[in-house]
């Protein structure tokens, strides 16, 4: 059980109007400008499909539940409005396993954020078999791996949080854009990383590696000379200092050229729906990544399902 404060007006559509300017909680830096645009981005690909005589083809995407992942979230007290930050991770990711998704897990300030999330896939991994009905039926839990990000901290920092995620990990990741991160300012040190470092790090870490935080002619820059198992194109939600813009309308306009130079792109921002997973697809993602709605549901102990 979560105990705490939602901080979510639990709107009925969820597009991020009413989390203008609440940072900490669960809005986004331009007063939220960018967590509007992420909404809205999906249904602008959905009306250029339709101007391209491409909808009914879009309908067509094909997906199951295991191409979504729950974004990674930390930041449980100041950010979701929880009492107590170790509370927040199990009902999370218990909520995203039971809707058959898989599992992002992220690090911050202080380092028992990381910890937190480890010991709440080993507490997933021990239930064994989750018996919650959904689109695949039982999960056989009991080596449930998940995706790893941190933020960009010194390398030396970074190589000691891959090696307590590892046993845990199915992919790693780095955060390229979150030393821009609004409310992480002033409590620790995070770089702009440069290719040389994230090839020795991946190399160090000896598991599929993604670039997240792909939004910028800077990153695609990046993707080209590190050619990353995974390019996962995201502005933070709409809660770091980029360009302003959507990353769906980034994913429709740069699918073609990150698939030059990685195995796979992922996408986050705004998706809602089993129509947003399908644009999503549509226009070139291999999986996605959701966040305030899993919030919300495991707040409110309540199952989730794409709708």
């Amino acid at each position: 059980m979560l105990n705490g404060k939602l901080k979510c007006s639990r709107c009925k559509i969820c597009n991020g109007a009413a989390c203008k300017g609440t940072l900490p909680g669960l809005g986004g830096v331009f007063e939220g400008k960018n967590c509007l645009l992420n909404f809205e981005g999906w249904e602008k690909l959905r009306q250029k499909a339709k101007e391209n005589g491409q909808y009914e083809k879009l309908l067509q995407t094909q997906f199951d539940s295991s191409c979504v992942r729950c974004a990674p979230v930390t930041g449980a007290i100041e950010n979701v409005g929880c009492k107590n930050e170790e509370d927040f991770y199990f009902p999370y990711f218990k909520t995203t396993v039971n809707a058959g998704f898989e599992i992002c897990v992220g690090d911050g300030c202080p380092d028992e954020k990381l910890l937190f999330g480890i010991e709440a896939v080993k507490k997933i991994r021990n239930e064994g078999i989750d018996n919650t009905a959904n689109s695949n039926g039982k999960n056989d839990l009991s080596d449930k791996k998940a995706a790893f990000f941190f933020k960009p901290y010194p390398d030396e920092i970074l190589k000691k949080r891959a090696d307590l995620a590892r046993p845990f990990a199915n992919y790693i990741g780095i955060d390229i854009d979150a030393y821009n991160i609004v409310t992480m300012r002033n409590k620790v040190h995070l770089e702009k990383k440069i290719a040389a470092q994230l090839k020795e790090f991946r190399k160090y870490t000896g598991l599929p590696f993604v670039l997240k935080g792909v939004f910028t002619a800077e990153d695609l820059e990046l993707v080209r000379q590190l050619e990353p198992d995974v390019a996962f194109v995201s502005n933070h939600g709409g809660r770091v200092e980029t360009n302003v813009g959507s990353s769906a309308e980034f994913l429709a306009e740069h699918a073609e050229e990150l698939k030059k130079h990685c195995c796979e792109i992922w996408v986050d921002g705004g998706i809602r729906t089993k129509l947003d997973v399908q644009t999503a697809l549509y226009y070139g993602a291999k999986q996605v990544a959701i966040a305030r709605p899993l919030i919300r549901a495991a707040f409110d102990e309540v199952p989730f399902e794409l709708k």
